[in-house]
C-alpha cells in the first residue's frame, strides 16, 4: 500500500481530532453544537483538499491557507477548522522537506506581505470569532477582510508579523512564533500513550487542556471561565487521561456542550499534533 500524502495525512488528522471523544465542550462523533455538527466537521474536511495539496506543492502558505479555508467553508456550519488550517497548512509546506520545528519555523519566517494579504481574504470566506481589537489596531481588524489589505502593505507586515501581533491572546498565532512547540509535545503525546488513534486523540486534547487555558474560551467567556476549565481538565487528568473516570470526563464534556463553552483552539493544537504523528509514522491507521 502506497504511503499517504502530506496532504491526506493532513485531511486525516482533522477527521481523527473531531472523530474523538469525548473532548469536553467540542463537537465529537458523539456531540453536536446547536449550530455545528459532526457532519459539517466531515464535510468541512473534504473541502480542504485543493488547498492543503497546494501547500504540500511548494504554492505560498497564504494562497493554500485561503483556498483551503474556501474549500472547508462550504458547508452549512460555518467555521469548523479555521484554527487547525491555520497550523496545517505550514506544516504541511514544510513536510515537503523535513517536517522538524527548525524547517517549519523557516517556513513561517518566509511568509510575505502577499502572504498576509491572503491570510486577511480568508475571513470573507467564513465567520470566525475574533476580539475586538485595540482601537489603534481597528484598520488591521481581521474581520475587515480584503480591505485591511492596503494598511498591511503601506506597514510591510508579512504573516508571521501579523501573527506575532496576536499574541499572547491566541494560542493558534502562539504556535508561529515558538516554532510549533506545543503541536510537536502533543504529536509526542500521542506516542507516548496507549489506546486507538482517537482514544488517542482524546486522552492528548485534555492533556492540552489541563496545561494551559483555551484562547477561544478567554475570548468568549473570560479568563476566570477559561482558567476554571483548565482547572476542572487537570484534576480528570492527574493520572493518565486514558484511566480517568469516563463518566467524569464525559460529565464535564457535556456540561461545557451545555454552557456553550467550546475550547476550540485547544482542538486546533490536537489536530496539528495529530498530522505531525501521522507524518512521523508514529501513528497508525
Amino acid at each position: 500500500m502506497p504511503p499517504r500524502t502530506p496532504a491526506q495525512n493532513a485531511r486525516l488528522a482533522l477527521l481523527l481530532e473531531v472523530a474523538g471523544t469525548p473532548k469536553p465542550g467540542n463537537v465529537d462523533r458523539h456531540r453536536d453544537l446547536p449550530d455545528l455538527r459532526f457532519d459539517h466537521f466531515l464535510a468541512g474536511t473534504v473541502g480542504t483538499e485543493r488547498g492543503l495539496e497546494m501547500a504540500a506543492e511548494g504554492a505560498a502558505v497564504g494562497t493554500a491557507f485561503e483556498r483551503a479555508v474556501k474549500g472547508m467553508a462550504a458547508q452549512g456550519g460555518g467555521n469548523t477548522q479555521f484554527g487547525a488550517l491555520l497550523l496545517l497548512t505550514p506544516l504541511v509546506r514544510a513536510a515537503r522537506e523535513e517536517l522538524a520545528q527548525p524547517v517549519v519555523e523557516s517556513v513561517v519566517e518566509e511568509t510575505t506581505v502577499a502572504d498576509a494579504a491572503n491570510f486577511y481574504r480568508a475571513f470573507e470566506h467564513v465567520d470566525v470569532f475574533v476580539a475586538d481589537p485595540p482601537e489603534d489596531m481597528a484598520p488591521l481588524d481581521v474581520r475587515r477582510g480584503g480591505d485591511a489589505v492596503p494598511t498591511l502593505e503601506e506597514r510591510g507586515l508579512t504573516l508571521l508579523d501579523v501573527m506575532d501581533r496576536s499574541v499572547p491572546g491566541d494560542d493558534v498565532a502562539r504556535e508561529w512564533v515558538t516554532g510549533f512547540e506545543r503541536s510537536f509535545a502533543a504529536a509526542q503525546r500521542l506516542t507516548d500513550v496507549d489506546g486507538t488513534p482517537l482514544e488517542r486523540a482524546a486522552a492528548v486534547f485534555l492533556s492540552l487542556l489541563a496545561e494551559r487555558p483555551d484562547t477561544l474560551v478567554a475570548k468568549r467567556h473570560g479568563e476566570d471561565v477559561a482558567r476554571d476549565v483548565t482547572e476542572h481538565a487537570a484534576e480528570l487528568h492527574d493520572a493518565n487521561a486514558l484511566e480517568a473516570d469516563p463518566d467524569a470526563v464525559e460529565t464535564f464534556a457535556d456540561e461545557l456542550v451545555e454552557r456553550g463553552v467550546n475550547p476550540g483552539t485547544t482542538a486546533d493544537v490536537t489536530a496539528a499534533g495529530l498530522f505531525i504523528a501521522l507524518e512521523h509514522g508514529d501513528l497508525e491507521v
